[in-house]
């Protein structure tokens, strides 16, 4: 018996993805895993291992026996904006079929993983488990993670609460540990803070900047508080304005198609498509995709992530089966009138909370949430910052500021922000932009290096 262990970046061969899904499904049926308690089929699982390599926030490990792949593990980083967590990395996803057990393949591929976690820097590995996978709390105890929280409504299955252990290990070595957690401890306070004098123009980590490219009926507009009727337009060309920005030195691109919003699914296709092909920018789209066949048909077409609004307050089972199938490339976006989330093109407000809604994204397992007040949105009267920092305090994935940019001073005030709240990564600018209120070059210089 030969066990191998790799890890995989580039796309497996068909009869190496067909193990792969068999070992994951009866892994499934075992015991639950990646969320599912029913193996969801070989079309899903294939979307969601091919999907990880899109992520390069994760390690994706595979270990064979007679080179046949029987398990599978992930490691996943924290998102460049998140420097405190910079040196820590989660294990998920791991496991070993069970007609593969009790002949070291948990063992040979837990022990690449963390030589893989080591040779990238990180310091700490963490992980969480049911209390119920007796053998694989004890390989990884093993291995000598500690113990430090139990989670006592970990699960819910088959009628019973399954509890959950929190479990880390520290890869350095006593020494590098000791430097480690110096260079880490919280400053005083009172003295001078060293990295404002030496960098007063950029936070601790770069804010991206997202120029917006709102669609109604085939032109570039921007609305004023959501109203389709207040709409200024700016250009009969997306693909060119989604060039200008490109030129100008943008990194990403922000487009909503509004009449889609409304109609509840795409409507400016031909648009979309010309900004999509104008660039090699990564597209982040949203407006009326509400169902899995046009996630499908949009991520297909080269746009980098698709933004899921109404549907994350109406289907959120829809959010989680996409987050799975497609990691990394879905996106919630959560619109509220004062705390409150709107749906349907703004239309439409809830009694759910914005908050409560982005907690419940963020389980479902989105790569960020993207927060509006929409009383501001198009009004140039600056950012609602106050909700933009509770709701990033409260998450762990990045959020993503909108609505009411008008002036280099608001980025500015964001970017202040951000230096005590690093869950706010980016903001999205409309307006502004088109008016001239702010120059491109002016905005990514106070917002530092996307």
């Amino acid at each position: 018996m030969t066990i191998t262990c790799e890890r995989v970046v580039s796309p497996l061969l068909p009869e190496d993805l067909d193990a792969l899904i068999e070992a994951t499904s009866a892994g499934i049926l075992d015991g639950g895993g990646f969320g599912w308690l029913q193996p969801p089929g070989h079309q899903a699982l294939t979307r969601y291992f091919e999907g990880l390599l899109l992520v390069p926030e994760r390690s994706f490990y595979v270990v064979r026996e007679n080179g046949v792949i029987c398990g599978a593990g992930q490691l996943v980083r924290p998102p460049a904006s998140y420097e405190a967590h910079a040196a820590t990395a989660n294990l998920t996803g791991f496991f070993v079929a069970p007609y593969a057990r009790g002949r070291g393949l948990g063992r040979a591929l837990l022990e690449t993983m963390l030589k893989g976690a080591k040779a990238i820097g990180c310091k700490v590995v963490n992980c969480d488990i049911r209390e119920t996978h007796v053998a694989a709390i004890g390989l990884f105890r093993s291995f000598e993670f500690e113990h430090w929280g139990t989670h006592p409504y970990y699960a819910r299955i088959g009628g019973q609460t399954v509890r959950g252990l929190f479990l880390s290990k520290l890869l350095a070595n006593e020494n590098e540990a000791a430097r480690w957690q110096s260079s880490i401890a919280i400053p005083d306070t009172s003295s001078t803070d060293s990295d404002t004098m030496t960098n007063p123009t950029h936070p601790a980590h770069g804010l991206t900047l997202y120029p917006a490219i709102d669609l109604k009926d085939g032109a570039c507009v921007r609305l004023r508080r959501g109203e389709m009727e207040d709409a200024t337009h700016y250009s009969d060309d997306p693909g060119a304005q989604a060039k200008l920005f490109a030129e100008a030195g943008c990194r990403h691109l922000h487009v909503v198609d509004l009449n889609g919003a409304f109609a509840g699914r795409s409507t400016n296709i031909p648009a979309i498509e010309s900004i999509v092909k104008a660039t090699n920018l990564p597209v982040q789209l949203g407006g009326g995709i509400r169902d899995m066949a046009a996630i499908e048909r949009w991520l297909e077409a080269g746009v980098s992530r698709v933004i899921l609004g109404s549907v994350a307050v109406k289907d959120p089972e829809l959010v989680r089966q996409a987050a799975r199938a497609f990691p990394g490339r879905i996106v919630a976006g959560i619109d509220a009138r004062q705390g409150r989330v709107a749906t349907e093109g703004w239309a439409e407000v809830s009694e759910l909370e914005a908050n409560d809604l982005a907690l419940r994204m963020e389980d479902a397992g989105v790569a960020a949430v993207i927060f509006t007040e929409i009383t501001r949105d198009g009004m140039l009267a600056g950012l609602d910052l106050e909700q933009t920092a509770d709701m990033a305090r409260r998450l762990s994935i990045p959020v993503i500021a909108s609505g009411g940019v008008g002036s280099l001073e608001h980025l500015k005030a964001l970017r202040d922000v951000a230096r005590d709240v690093p869950g706010i990564s980016g903001a999205i600018v409309g307006r502004a932009l088109y008016d001239g209120r702010i120059s491109l070059k002016d905005a990514l210089e106070v917002l530092g290096p996307c």
